[in-house]
């Protein structure tokens, strides 16, 4: 069932509930009122009827009955009977005995003082009148015909009050209902209409801070993941296979010419060696795309432990230095490191080293001197790493730039690479809850500097 005919459904129901409860109440408030109020003027007509009777010598049963039969103050179907204390009949105006009136409801009067009760379509009271000289019980009876037909007449408007409400709640359930959840149809008009084609399309939030608001909000949000995840996917394909196209591609020439004709054993060993280079220039890009697709996620991977992170840059260290002879990683620690449960944090031993082993080779690699210096401090509880060169520099335009997969800043793309190291160094520190900035002046020289929080194993 759809939700606008479920909240209509729901409504009609809330206000008929109410309705029906709120008529109840005014109908057995009224008709209790009625029979209190037509009971006690029952009780009325008996205390002066006997008080006429009895108290006043002038007044016999004939005269009273003339009275009453041509009082204006009589009630329809009015009934009077009179018992003495020996329960006999002194004064009655039943004349065709139509009151049941027992022993019973006689000796309940003289017990209880007054007594109500009803016989249709009489409404009969009953009182214990107390004379001069002796005890009497009165009965008055009557038809509260006005007072009934008013409880119809109320009963009625209930009723139709009750149905015509119902008739306005629905159709104005209905506009309710639709101005309700129009929000929510534009919302799914307007998801239905972004694609692949138009990722960039967005929900229209509205000027509120509703919940129908905060819906469109957040679906923006979602949107905005999914563009730059699909872009980034998008891309990575791109020049993924590009990247491994090009050292394929190289491959397969040097093959073909080899084979061409008989060679000496010299170029055979020249084309090998050009091959296996080549080949470990593949193995290269494969890992750093593994590893680039190991850490798209947010979540950090189940193997995180404790790790001397001066322990990893030391390996680090010593892989780079074995890449090129003129590699120089120098390492200088600051004062304030005095305890070496200052340089423990919690990550991943591989994917640290490949971090820190990008941003040492990418020191060497864009330097004269070939040499990338390393800083190691500890402060708030952070251990800061700081690694820098005096290369080429990065342009401050390109800044911004450098950490997505595969972009090379434009002076360096005469110098082997493949634009993955920074994206990459991005992903693991971000994967470990720490941060990275880079700073550059042109032939000046670069600075990396990383903080990862450190753990207490104190």
């Amino acid at each position: 069932m759809e939700i606008r005919k479920k909240l209509l459904y729901q409504f009609i129901a809330i206000v008929a509930v109410i309705l029906f409860f709120s008529s109840l109440t005014i109908y057995l408030s009224f008709s209790r009122t009625r029979k209190d109020d037509f009971f006690d003027r029952l009780g009325s007509k008996a205390t002066m009827a006997a008080q006429l009777l009895i108290e006043f010598d002038e007044i016999d049963a004939d005269l009273l009955k003339r009275i009453e039969l041509n009082s204006p103050l009589s009630l329809p179907n009015e009934k009077i009977v009179i018992y003495d204390y020996q329960n006999q009949v002194i004064y009655s105006t039943d004349e065709y005995q139509l009151l049941e009136i027992t022993q019973e409801s006689i000796d309940d009067v003289r017990l209880q003082g007054e007594i109500r009760m009803k016989q249709k379509p009489y409404e009969i009271v009953g009182q214990f009148y107390t004379g001069q000289y002796d005890r009497f019980v009165v009965f008055a009876a009557a038809t509260d015909i006005f007072g009934l037909n008013k409880l119809v007449r109320l009963r009625l408007i209930l009723l139709i009050v009750f149905f015509v409400s119902l008739i306005i709640v629905f159709f104005s359930g209905r506009i309710f209902a639709t101005r309700a959840l129009d929000p929510i149809s534009n919302i799914m008009s307007q998801v239905e209409a972004i694609e692949v084609s138009n990722l960039h399309a967005r929900v229209y939030e509205g000027i509120g801070k509703d919940e129908i608001s905060q819906l469109a909000q957040t679906f923006n949000r979602m949107l905005d993941r999914l563009e730059i995840a699909f872009e980034t996917q998008k891309n990575f394909i791109a020049n993924a296979s590009h990247e491994l196209r090009t050292p394929l591609t190289v491959i397969t020439g040097q093959l073909e010419v080899i084979l061409l004709k008989a060679r000496s054993n010299e170029e055979y060993r020249k084309t090998i060696l050009s091959l296996l280079d080549d080949m470990k220039n593949l193995n290269q890009i494969s890992d750093r795309l593994l590893l680039l697709a190991q850490t798209n996620s947010d979540t950090p991977p189940a193997d995180f432990g404790p790790v001397r992170i001066d322990e990893v840059l030391w390996h680090a260290r010593k892989e780079i230095l074995k890449m090129h002879d003129q590699n120089r990683v120098p390492v200088h620690f600051s004062e304030e490191i005095d305890n070496e449960h200052n340089l423990v944090i919690r990550g991943n031993e591989l994917l640290l080293k490949t971090a820190l082993g990008n941003l040492m080779e990418n020191g060497c690699k864009y330097s004269e001197d070939h040499t990338a210096e390393v800083f190691f401090s500890y402060q708030n509880h952070q251990v800061i790493i700081q690694i820098s060169d005096k290369g080429i520099g990065i342009p401050e335009e390109e800044i911004n730039m450098i950490f997505q997969p595969f972009y090379r800043a434009k002076n360096a793309i005469g110098i082997k690479g493949h634009g993955i190291g920074l994206s990459l160094v991005n992903k693991i520190v971000t994967l470990h809850d720490g941060k990275i900035t880079i700073s550059s002046v042109i032939n000046q020289g670069t600075q990396a500097a990383i903080s990862f929080p450190a753990i207490d194993l104190s």
